[in-house]
């Protein structure tokens, strides 16, 4: 599934095919109804195929069940930005517990994470998990999140990029502050130690966290209790090679560990095979 903010909709890719099909908004057409979305950010699918999706300029997470066009308010009032515990300014990825009893968002201009009941309905208030104390650099602080995964059954920890920040944290939910493990705060470059307006994330059960990095246009490893990046795709330099990148935003594994990335500025999603 892969989330289209420009063209409103979500898309499906079935398995061994090269045509997408629409399955939830209407093709360029942004608005507020439960049909359809202005600028949907992220997609989760639930183990119901139960179809999740973070509506950027509605201010809303939509719920589809049971392959409906038609998506519930669970979290967020329609059209309402704020900084209340039922608002959201800004939402762009989100995650789910194991049990998939809750959803963890990034509310990247509240600067903060919440977590609501995935049975939610529109005007619920979530609860704060991370940040919250405006926008810095400080460890009780995010700077803009933007990806965020949590897999509790490999780690205790939640793994935040902070867009504006250039920093990779990981964050206990529900703690009053949180670790830098990657990146220096509010400083942006290509060196291994470095990043620059990161963006997905994602970890194996390894405890590797791969981040995508966008403005260097590469995919970075860092392997547990390191801040040092390892490349694993891209190559730092933008283009429509095989081999590069143009401001790559999301990422994904499969079952057999391959890796999807969606490669913004070039219209794609990118499959590296397993290492």
């Amino acid at each position: 599934m892969v989330c289209n903010g420009t063209q409103q909709v979500v898309w499906k890719l079935p398995k061994n095919t090269s045509t997408a099909i629409i399955i939830a908004g209407i093709f360029q057409s942004a608005g507020s109804n439960a049909n359809q979305f202005n600028y949907p950010q992220d997609v989760y699918v639930d183990s119901q195929s139960n179809l999740y999706v973070t509506d950027y300029y509605n201010s809303r997470v939509q719920k589809f069940v049971n392959q409906s066009t038609i998506g519930q308010t669970i979290a967020g009032i329609s059209g309402s930005s704020g900084v209340s515990l039922n608002q959201f300014n800004g939402l762009r990825h989100l995650t789910f517990d194991p049990t998939e009893t809750y959803m963890y968002i990034a509310d990247c201009n509240n600067h903060r994470v919440m977590r609501y009941l995935t049975n939610s309905t529109t005007g619920n208030n979530g609860t704060l998990v991370a940040g919250g104390n405006g926008a810095g650099n400080n460890n009780n602080q995010l700077n803009s999140p933007w990806g965020i995964y949590y897999l509790p059954s490999v780690s205790n920890y939640m793994y935040i990029t902070n867009y504006d920040g250039n920093t990779l944290m990981r964050w206990i939910p529900g703690a009053s502050s949180g670790e830098l493990i990657a990146g220096i705060s509010g400083l942006s470059g290509s060196s291994s130690s470095l990043l620059s307006n990161p963006m997905g994330v994602i970890i194996d059960i390894y405890q590797n966290v791969f981040v995508v990095d966008s403005s260097n246009h590469r995919v970075q490893m860092f392997c547990p209790n390191s801040s040092i990046g390892i490349t694993i795709a891209g190559t730092g330099i933008s283009g429509t090679a095989a081999t590069q990148m143009n401001r790559p935003m999301g990422i994904a594994f499969d079952s057999s560990m391959n890796m999807y990335i969606t490669d913004y500025n070039n219209y794609r999603i990118q499959k590296f095979n397993k290492l």
